[in-house]
């Protein structure tokens, strides 16, 4: 046993427990466990897996800190806020465990530089939330045979499983393909419970933390649902899929791709229609002003909204379409862009003749056009 005393003292609850013990925490000091993402699931992970022992920690993230996070990202602070995620992440593991060495990687991760920033970590945890990272991370640790904890949040519910194991299932085995654009919002347009995520990155840290130790049930084959209004868990099967594209019999993706592409989420083209906040704003001033639809709530138009602007939320777009005119030039706008491009490919499938959408809703207006707009 090669500890210092003040480790002994500080994993002592670890090394009482017999399924634990010396060897499993010398097993914990040796692990190299890399996250993706040091945001709503990467904070309890990260700081489970650093309370734990586990020696080499790795963190990829390219975000700042900002007030919005603060609700559930409890690896920051708010003398953080407007810093970069890593530095305030590093110094309060730091603090944390001494004994844990944090690897840093401040870039996104992209097709390119995903297989060198993988390829030295046992287990990757995914706390990622958006589609393309997700597939991205998949077929990166397929490629490289790593296991990778998976998680995901909406609202108020949960799923947590281990994807890529030999001989388990892959996350293309359970979704093999993406769900179609826009019909799946983010947290910034859907809101998520605060309290969500460390459920749901404490579970992911519980089964990282298992498999290095090699105690209990794995994950592996299994996905965890949690709806945290019951407070009821749920789960289903996985198997691997002989005809998956990345871990079959078979596989046709034997190298990583472009997968924003993939999951249909690119930089937009003209032709989709968006219209930037100041091109907008030019058109307001002209002779012929273009009509503002916000399909956000009526709370969130109450904090900020465009001058002249016609609120009909979403939802109710359907059955007060008529209260629009189908000749005009219409923007529609929501808070980031996604709602609004809901509305748009509803509204151009129901007669209209020229509907765009505001790049980046009312968030990004606030930010370029009107500075004194509230933001949320």
């Amino acid at each position: 046993m090669n500890f210092a005393p003040d480790e002994l003292l500080r994993y002592s609850r670890h090394l009482t427990l017999p399924e634990v013990g010396v060897t499993g925490q010398e097993r914990l000091r040796d692990a190299k466990v890399l996250l993706i993402g040091a945001g709503g699931l990467g904070s309890p992970a990260a700081l489970y897996l650093a309370a734990a022992g586990v020696g080499r920690l790795g963190l990829v993230e390219f975000d700042t800190v900002d007030l919005s996070n603060l609700q559930r990202q409890i690896l920051h602070g708010t003398s953080a806020v407007g810093t970069p995620k890593l530095e305030s992440a590093k110094a309060r593991l730091a603090d944390l465990n001494p004994h844990v060495e944090v690897v840093t990687y401040p870039h996104q991760l992209t097709s390119a530089n995903a297989v060198d920033t993988i390829r030295g970590w046992d287990i990757v945890l995914d706390g990622s939330d958006n589609f393309p990272t997700r597939y991205l991370v998949n077929d990166a640790c397929v490629l490289l045979s790593k296991p990778y904890v998976y998680g995901s949040i909406f609202r108020f519910d949960g799923q947590v499983s281990v994807f890529g194991a030999p001989d388990g299932p892959c996350y293309r085995c359970l979704f093999a393909e993406p769900p179609p654009v826009g019909l799946v919002p983010n947290c910034a347009e859907a809101g998520v419970l605060g309290v969500l995520p460390g459920i749901i990155g404490s579970l992911q840290a519980l089964e990282a933390i298992k498999m290095v130790i090699g105690i209990g049930e794995s994950l592996i084959g299994r996905l965890v649902l949690f709806d945290a209004l019951s407070l009821r868990f749920r789960e289903l099967a996985v198997r691997r899929d002989p005809a998956c594209a990345v871990c079959g019999d078979a596989p046709t993706v034997t190298e990583l791709v472009d997968y924003e592409a993939f999951c249909g989420v690119g930089a937009p083209k003209a032709e989709t229609g968006d219209i930037a906040p100041q091109e907008l704003s030019a058109a307001l001033g002209s002779a012929n002003p273009p009509l503002v639809l916000d399909v956000r709530e009526e709370w969130e138009h109450g904090i900020s909204r465009i001058a002249g602007s016609i609120l009909i939320p979403l939802h109710q777009l359907p059955e007060r379409v008529n209260e629009l005119d189908s000749r005009r030039d219409i923007v529609a706008l929501c808070h980031h862009g996604l709602r609004s491009r809901t509305a748009q490919q509803f509204l151009l499938g129901a007669g209209f003749h020229s509907v765009r959408n505001l790049a980046g809703g009312i968030d990004r207006w606030s930010e370029q056009v009107e500075g004194g707009k509230g933001r949320y």
